[in-house]
């Protein structure tokens, strides 16, 4: 059995986004939809290591050259220099005193790299989940739904997302049950699966901040642990 996640690239995505990327044979990279400048592509919520409930927002800057109709890979870094000095900088004010800063310093390390090499915050946040999803020990596949062909419908969009990179197995989060129509995955001999995240995950204070928290509270081998509920033995 192969499984697949698909979710849109998040910069320095939330726990419970990689509770479900981690148990993933294959994530498809959801990148050719519409940019919403509410959602987490181009963000990311930190806290202070002692409440996580005192958070703000660090944001990376970015130029939609269609406007509102942007797609998130046809997004651009507005101001590249300005991201990388604030990227830097205020995840050190937060996290550099952790026991386990080298952790997180290394993922911050490799977006600092992206962010120089590439104009497109795709790449960017990208880069940010899978330098979290390395340290976890993830050896998956990674495919962008861009280079794929799918139907417009979403529940049938999915379902042909899946087919396309070869998985049985689509994981669905918690939330996915109250839209999709599963009937789309059926035809295609597909199946469903809704694993819940860990509930500390979804606690208050947790369920909005980056992982990047986690990871430089407890380090990656605890937080690898503590996301094994939602991993096949």
């Amino acid at each position: 059995m192969t499984s697949c996640a698909i979710h849109q690239p998040n910069f320095f995505p939330r726990p419970s986004t990689l509770a479900k990327l981690v148990r993933a044979d294959v994530w498809v990279v959801l990148d050719d939809v519409q940019f919403n400048a509410r959602d987490y592509q181009h963000r990311a919520r930190l806290a202070t290591l002692a409440d996580p409930a005192a958070q703000r927002w660090l944001t990376v800057p970015v130029h939609r050259p269609h406007g509102r109709d942007t797609r998130i890979n046809e997004l651009l870094l507005a101001d590249p220099d300005l991201s990388r000095r604030r990227v830097g900088q205020l995840v050190r004010q937060y996290y550099g005193r952790s026991r386990h800063w080298p952790a997180a310093s290394a993922c911050v390390d490799e977006v600092l790299v992206a962010l120089e090499l590439s104009p497109r915050l795709t790449d960017v946040a990208e880069v940010s989940t899978r330098a979290l999803l390395a340290r976890l020990g993830w050896a998956g596949r990674v495919v962008r739904s861009s280079t794929l062909t799918a139907r417009n419908d979403r529940s049938a969009r999915l379902a042909d997302l899946t087919k396309a990179v070869g998985a049985d197995t689509y994981l669905c989060g918690p939330g996915g049950s109250r839209y999709l129509d599963e009937g789309a995955f059926t035809e295609l001999g597909l199946t469903v699966s809704y694993p819940e995240p860990p509930r500390w995950t979804r606690a208050p204070g947790i369920r909005a901040i980056s992982a990047l928290w986690a990871f430089a509270m407890l380090g990656p081998a605890v937080v690898r642990e503590e996301l094994s509920t939602t991993v096949p033995a």
